[in-house]
């Protein structure tokens, strides 16, 4: 089963690590650490997905796939 990519990296500026899903706008956290930035923005991917849900604002599908995991096919 596929699900929304979680980018995780380190903010100078903010001292801490945030996690973002590219495909929810706007739905990202912050953490000390990259396991707690993780639980985090998974809270945040479930609170987005109920408020959508309750206002019947469509659910966006999983479109991002970071450029390390997509494959060239041979010409």
């Amino acid at each position: 089963m596929s699900d929304y990519h979680i980018n995780i990296f380190y903010s100078e500026e903010d001292n801490g690590y945030i996690a973002d899903i590219p495909d929810l706008p706007l739905c990202s956290a912050f953490g000390e650490t990259p396991d707690e930035a993780l639980r985090e923005v998974l809270q945040a991917k479930s609170a987005w997905l109920e408020a959508a849900k309750a206002s019947r604002m469509p659910i966006p599908p999983i479109r991002y796939k970071p450029l390390i995991y997509q494959t060239v096919s041979a010409h």
